[in-house]
């Protein structure tokens, strides 16, 4: 990916719907073969950004570049538009065959038969539906539409490629092969992507950068291994899955690791922090440790709380456990575990996390 050239910019950017602004945005960029996913809630604003971005949607302030160029006017808009392509949660496809939905594009651009006819080919092989070339459209299975929709827009070989929620409809083996897929193709064409989607996996899977969004704002843009980690607030903490997120006040620091009360509990964390200061604790289930009372010696974890466990929650191929330890803890543990432990609600159990497994944030 090329650092330095930026496709696309904003610059307070602002859209309203009946007066209310729903969309406020000071400052946003594309990079050249950058992956960027617009996460959040629903009804956060990612589709609204996403569609603003492609020209869908009026914006009533703000400034769109594109390659530093304004894009503004009926004739620029036109222009960048035939730069980009949009796939959007349903697809959107003609009444006709997979080979002329993804040829649409190319005849309306008019491109030669014998063009059209390599670029559909390709991106059919690409998708693996080039057996579907000749199938009705509207015979598609879910999968099948969405694969035709993505071949159509990638033929035309857009700047950007602008994805709303593409597999929100799709069953989870569909989406699983799809994102494999998507993975290996922007991987080898070096596209530049703006994705909305409420899935965080598939930003961790797909993206470059992560966007989380909040009441049509940006709270924390970064890489996704960063935000995860490292949540810039209370919000964007409990929505990338912070398990355990405790308000607290600083007790004291010593060199860099610092106290903090979570009532008449005590947690280390590492940071600075004057004395006093409010901050919240931010904790991944995954760093938690469990074990039965008593057997957590040698353990290097500098933080060691005994607790009952309030609840065990199903979660698939993992069980999300609640504790209570004078304060809410959560942690993940395999069904393997469970057994081997002999866990239930109500169990008394010991956990630990070491002091860098703690995030610690300001809090006014």
């Amino acid at each position: 990916m090329n650092s330095e050239q930026i496709l696309l910019e904003v610059k307070h950017i602002e859209v309203r719907r009946g007066g209310v602004r729903v969309l406020e945005v000071p400052q946003f960029s594309l990079r050249q073969g950058e992956v960027v996913c617009l996460v959040g809630p629903n009804g956060s604003g990612k589709s609204t950004l996403l569609l603003t971005l492609c020209c869908l949607l009026e914006r009533q302030a703000g400034a769109l570049l594109f390659k530093s160029l304004p894009v503004a006017g009926r004739r620029s808009i036109l222009e960048f538009r035939r730069s980009t392509a949009t796939v959007f949660q349903e697809p959107l496809l003609f009444d006709t065959t997979v080979y002329d939905n993804v040829a649409s594009g190319l005849k309306i651009r008019g491109l030669s038969r014998q063009e059209i006819r390599l670029r559909v080919e390709q991106n059919l092989d690409r998708f693996r539906i080039g057996h579907l070339a000749g199938r009705a459209a509207r015979k598609l299975s879910g999968g099948e539409a969405q694969r035709a929709s993505l071949a159509r827009a990638l033929a035309t070989e857009p700047e950007i490629l602008f994805l709303d929620e593409p597999f929100s409809a799709l069953d989870p083996p569909t989406r699983e092969a799809l994102l494999d897929d998507l993975e290996g193709i922007f991987r080898d064409t070096g596209i530049a992507v703006v994705m909305a989607s409420h899935d965080q996996a598939e930003a961790l899977r797909l993206a470059d950068t992560m966007a989380v969004m909040r009441q049509g704002r940006l709270a924390q843009v970064g890489a996704p291994a960063d935000v995860m980690n490292f949540p810039a607030d209370e919000f964007v903490a409990s929505f990338v899955g912070m398990g355990t997120v405790l308000k607290g006040r600083v007790l004291q620091t010593e060199q860099d690791t610092v106290q903090v009360a979570i009532g008449d509990k005590i947690i280390e964390c590492v940071g600075q922090a004057a004395a006093g200061r409010q901050v919240i604790l931010c904790v991944r289930p995954e760093n938690v440790t469990l074990a039965l009372p008593g057997c957590h010696d040698g353990d290097s974890a500098r933080n060691h709380f005994s607790g009952t466990i309030a609840r065990i929650i199903p979660m698939g191929h993992f069980l999300k456990v609640e504790l209570d330890c004078g304060f809410f803890l959560s942690t993940h543990i395999t069904h393997h575990s469970r057994e081997a432990l002999g866990l239930a609600e109500g169990s008394a159990v010991a956990a630990s996390f070491k002091a860098t497994a703690v995030h610690m944030i300001p809090h006014a």
